[in-house]
């Protein structure tokens, strides 16, 4: 199996080399380099293609927000670099905008280097990093918006019967086992069922798919 191909984005010197201490040890992951500011983190990302990029919220001359928004302003990637915002608190006030940039989830800055490596291996094989207090932002933030007629969800048309139960069911919150449990498939049946309506819907993960629910008024 490959390592992970990581790349780190933080304006702080002492984050970027308390993060390459955690990673630089691990067999299974492999650091491709660093960026001290959005810019720099886009040009490496169209440079190295990375599995999974770390990127601060706020940096000097590009932040790491507007660098998401442009690393995806051309829709889905072959392969996708999946985004994790790095914040202070999981309460930061551009979670929501970070998400619909195509972010996959948000992680602290103060996290144990367990929980560090484990949301960077979540990442890369297509999970989601919210916590409970960020969930109920991303609904508060839905809630609030009027309902669009799910007739707008064109997209759901390509979708395959199979890959429509996968749907409702990923929109639930229902991981790969459960899935596969609840429609009597594999595992391996599944994750190639997320994979295709993943393409054909354009987002990058689960959190997108909810999102797009939402959004369409599907939810």
């Amino acid at each position: 199996m490959k390592p992970i191909r990581l790349l780190i984005a933080d304006d702080q010197p002492l984050v970027r080399q308390g993060l390459r201490a955690v990673f630089a040890p691990l067999e299974d992951i492999t650091i491709l380099g660093e960026a001290s500011n959005g810019a720099e983190a886009l040009e490496l990302v169209r440079r190295t293609a990375p599995d999974v990029v770390l990127m601060d919220v706020n940096m000097p001359r590009m932040s790491g927000l507007e660098a998401t928004r442009r690393i995806f302003s051309g829709g889905p990637r072959d392969p996708a670099p999946k985004i994790v915002m790095l914040t202070m608190y999981d309460q930061d006030e551009y979670v929501f905008e970070a998400l619909r940039a195509g972010a996959s989830g948000f992680l602290v800055k103060d996290s144990s280097p367990a929980r560090l490596a484990e949301a960077v291996r979540e990442v890369a094989d297509g999970g989601a990093l919210l916590s409970p207090s960020v969930t109920r932002r991303l609904i508060g933030e839905f809630v609030r918006r009027p309902a669009v007629p799910s007739s707008a969800a064109s997209e759901l048309t390509t979708l395959t019967s199979r890959e429509l139960d996968v749907f409702r069911l990923l929109v639930q919150g229902y991981g790969n086992a459960m899935i596969a449990e609840k429609l009597t498939l594999g595992e391996s049946t599944v994750k190639s069922h997320v994979q295709h309506l993943y393409r054909k819907l354009g987002v990058q993960d689960r959190v997108q798919v909810v999102i797009y629910a939402y959004e369409n008024g599907l939810v």
